[in-house]
């Protein structure tokens, strides 16, 4: 059901169903880290985010947006593919020196894009992979990647930031890497000596609390190690910089044409190191400083659109690849300074977790003069941008690729009388074995793993034992604390039936 603002008298709109082809610009702008409840415009009260609640002003705003995993990998992939990543290989969280995850021939959501004419861009956080089967050559060409998958030029952060190393990718080369200096990663310490988070922890600038302690680099410990390519490395502190630089020049380069950009923010995600201007913005600490630095980058990218007179010619999709974590192995007092603010806004979990704080995040389309401004509680998906966009642009998605990718492009657009996605598969990393599966007003958890489950104690995750399925009503039991299985055991086994049909079938798309 869509609920329609009273702002909405724009004259130039859809009153039915898209039919033909168009070729606007399209900017997909993937958050990282940020909960429900971390913008404005979805409840947050503790900081302020402007620009994404301009872009919800201005689009429609979903409250059951969704995407397909509650860790960062598996949700790019699913993104990007359109098939759920516990189908593929190595779609857990990708580690340093982790080759390319989606292979050359597979069907993107930029290769589709590429196939209408589109300019393709991804810019910003990959860590999908780098390099054939033994993984990146650093020192030489980083590829497969990117631009074997669809993408035509790309500046990456290769991995995440809190593992190594701190360089940055430009289409299959490390920028301004010194040959007399060249760049190793690898698991195992290198010398005696190399200084880590353990044996150096008294020069650190921020503490690690676990598991972030092998090779530090600007004052920070990271996952894995490495030593060289100091010309190529770069400061945290100026990522989201760099990321709208690069950004603006890619739109400038392609304003008289139809571009694809992939804007993949780090902000919210560990180490959290806003610039200096950003720090000290809220009173939440680095993380609240952070979701403020994003929201920046928004505004930034808006503005370019409205200098180049592109934001009535241009799709902005805004979203987030999985929900909030607090203390995600630094000690940078984002539970200490949470006080009021409550990240996944009213649902229980976060990232790492099945529940729906762990996956329903913000989700925003916005198309100036084409997209009413409009709240909507129809079910959307990341993993629907391949079969939606192919949609929009009169492309044909393969039989055998894009598996479970739904054309939404109806409820995405604001449509009168559009309808989402029924239903929902969701999964915590990789192929693990935890599932969840949202039908309607319905919510099946199913657990593999000798039934522990992660929950939220006092913003916190647990560990807590339960049945291998539970099943609750999200319109009378939103939080997800009351397993309703025996007053509803033919949903219970409906869902059971449905979901293992979904995982072993291969696909859902028909």
């Amino acid at each position: 059901m869509i609920r329609f603002s009273h702002l909405a008298t724009l004259s130039l709109l859809f009153a039915g169903s898209f039919c033909s082809a168009e070729t606007p610009n399209i900017v997909l702008i993937m958050a990282d880290d940020l909960g429900y409840g971390d913008v404005s415009c979805y409840g947050a009260t503790e900081l302020s985010t402007p620009n994404i609640d301009r872009l919800a002003a201005e689009g429609v705003r979903f409250t059951s947006g969704y995407c397909s995993a509650s860790t960062c990998t598996p949700t790019r992939y699913s993104m990007l593919t359109g098939t759920y990543a516990f189908r593929g290989e190595r779609t857990g969280i990708a580690p340093p020196n982790s080759p390319a995850i989606i292979q050359p021939g597979t069907e993107t959501v930029a290769s589709l894009l590429k196939g209408a004419g589109y300019q393709t861009a991804v810019i910003g956080k990959w860590h999908l992979g780098l390099g054939g089967p033994n993984g990146p050559d650093w020192n030489g060409d980083l590829k497969p990647g990117p631009l074997e998958i669809g993408f035509d030029t790309c500046f990456l952060l290769p991995t995440t930031n809190d593992r190594v190393p701190q360089v940055y990718v430009h289409d299959h080369r490390v920028p301004n890497l010194d040959p007399a200096d060249p760049l190793w990663v690898g698991k195992k310490k290198p010398s005696p000596d190399h200084p880590t988070g353990i044996t150096h922890r008294d020069t650190l600038k921020m503490d690690w609390s676990h598991g972030h302690n092998s090779t530090i680099h600007n004052g920070i410990s990271r996952i894995g190690f490495y030593t060289g390519g100091k010309a190529a490395r770069f400061r945290d502190e100026d990522l989201a910089d760099k990321w709208v630089e690069k950004s603006v020049e890619f739109m400038e380069e392609n304003k008289d044409r139809p571009f694809f950009l992939f804007f993949s923010s780090h902000d919210v995600h560990v180490p959290r190191i806003p610039h200096e201007r950003f720090q000290g913005k809220t009173k939440l600490g680095f993380r609240g400083d952070s979701v403020v630095q994003l929201d920046w980058c928004v505004g930034e990218l808006m503005k370019t659109l409205d200098r180049l007179k592109l934001s009535e010619k241009t799709l902005v999709v805004f979203c987030s690849d999985n929900g909030p974590v607090m203390d995600d192995g630094y000690k940078d007092f984002a539970l200490e300074k949470l006080g009021k603010h409550r990240a996944g806004g009213p649902w229980t979990g976060g990232k790492y977790s099945v529940y729906e704080g762990g996956t329903r995040t913000p989700f925003i389309t916005r198309w100036k003069g084409r997209i009413k401004p409009a709240v909507s509680e129809e079910m959307v998906c990341t993993i629907d941008m391949c079969a939606s966009l192919a949609k929009l642009t009169g492309q044909s998605l393969p039989d055998d690729g894009c598996l479970d990718s739904f054309d939404v492009l109806d409820a995405l657009m604001g449509v009168d009388g559009a309808t989402g996605r029924d239903h929902l598969v969701q999964q915590n990393n990789g192929n693990n074995g935890t599932w969840a599966l949202r039908h309607k007003e319905w919510k099946l958890h199913r657990y593999d793993r000798k039934t522990a489950r992660n929950v939220v104690v006092e913003q916190k995750l647990a560990n807590t034992k339960v049945p291998q399925y539970q099943l609750f009503n999200l319109t009378d039991d939103p939080k997800e604390v009351r397993d309703s299985s025996k007053e509803n055991p033919e949903i219970a086994i409906r869902l059971q039936r449905q979901l293992k049909h979904i995982i072993e079938s291969g696909r859902s798309r028909k």
